[in-house]
């Protein structure tokens, strides 16, 4: 069943899509029907920077069991980080 219920959130960080990497801005997740993963319903994620136009987006379709196994492995990462690690501090690429 589609709740048509978005949940949108600012992001900070990169992405890689069609044309290579680009600031990621605003994230995008509900449960619709997807475009192309063989399922009914998928918990559908867009990661994106809108002021880039279509290429500046990253989609995923996922299982429920597969979007909660994600949440969960993104939390275990961040806990098992030493504290501070994933901040907004700025590196210097080489």
């Amino acid at each position: 069943m589609c709740t048509y219920l978005t949940e949108a959130i600012p992001v900070d960080g990169s992405g890689k899509g069609a044309r290579g990497w680009f600031e990621a801005r605003k994230a995008i997740v509900y449960v619709d029907h997807p475009v192309h993963a063989p399922y009914g319903h998928t918990v559908n994620i867009d990661v994106l920077n809108p002021e880039l136009g279509p290429s500046a987006r990253v989609a995923l379709e996922l299982t429920e069991e597969t979007a909660l196994a994600l949440a969960d492995a993104i939390q275990q990462a961040i806990r098992s980080a030493p504290a501070g690690i994933a901040s907004r501090t700025a590196v210097t690429q080489a």
